[in-house]
């Protein structure tokens, strides 16, 4: 007489607590590929140098024929516009492309824990800044040896270590606030269009309210985030400045960044 085989109980679940996590490490490694494994992502890097040693050619032949004095920190400030440009859609493409390509229901089933896969991205889009900066800093240092052997005059270093972490914590804020969009919006191009006009329409309109009305003087800048940054640029940072960065981040980085998490980890994955 053979025994019978009893079907499992619908009740019973898989015991995975004893499986190890993927490493950080790993996670990062493969984020970091993701950014250029697409025809996108790739030439959006590529776009993002070339933006910028197009930005320093420009400025390098106006100076030379108008016989303009400059140095290295001239170089690396008209660097801000270029990099802060692309950087941030860097950002928002490392969390929207995971919905856009319909490949979130893969990594998150690899790395069920979806704070572990947030925290790569994060990482990879801190190195991807750092990465930036560091590229513009090469790049500055030749515009300016070029420039000192045009003029026939020595190269003027005049760049401190301030205004260095000043200008990569400004691509770090960029490539965060654009993060916190995409994370808030979970759609390319909707957040495309939303950091644009955060960048680009807002800060008129606040420069144009100041003027024209007292008391809004006076508060923007504790609410406009791309104004209370600028100090950064030479390291010209006050108390009062690192307050109105504060103040101002909350409302535009730090208040959509935690929504936009909290989106994130609890979305439907489809």
């Amino acid at each position: 007489m053979s025994a019978t085989t009893q079907p499992p109980t619908l009740g019973h679940s898989l015991d995975v607590t004893s499986t190890s996590p993927l490493p950080l490490g790993r996670l990062v490694r493969v984020e970091l590929r993701k950014t250029h494994d697409t025809r996108a992502g790739l030439w959006l890097l590529i776009a993002m140098a070339a933006l910028t040693a197009v930005v320093m050619a420009i400025q390098l032949a106006v100076v030379v024929v108008n016989d303009i004095s400059v140095d290295y920190a001239a170089f690396m400030t008209s660097t801000s516009f270029s990099i802060a440009l692309l950087l941030p859609v860097l950002g928002i493409l490392l969390l929207t492309s995971e919905w856009g390509q319909r490949t979130a229901m893969i990594t998150f089933s690899l790395e069920p824990r979806r704070w572990r896969v947030i925290v790569a991205k994060l990482l990879v889009g801190g190195i991807l800044a750092t990465l930036a900066v560091v590229v513009a800093l090469l790049l500055g240092a030749g515009a300016n040896l070029l420039y000192g052997a045009l003029e026939g005059v020595p190269a003027t270093w005049g760049l401190s270590l301030a205004e260095v972490l000043g200008f990569l914590l400004i691509q770090v804020i960029g490539m965060l606030t654009g993060f916190a969009l995409a994370a808030l919006l979970l759609n390319s191009a909707a957040a495309i269009v939303v950091y644009m006009v955060y960048s680009f329409v807002l800060p008129p309109l606040f420069q144009l309210g100041s003027f024209l009305i007292g008391w809004f003087g006076d508060l923007r800048p504790w609410i406009d985030f791309n104004s209370a940054q600028t100090p950064l640029v030479d390291a010209s940072m006050t108390g009062q400045d690192w307050a109105h960065l504060a103040v101002s981040g909350v409302v535009w980085l730090w208040l959509p960044l935690a929504i936009g998490l909290w989106r994130v980890l609890r979305a439907e994955v489809k």
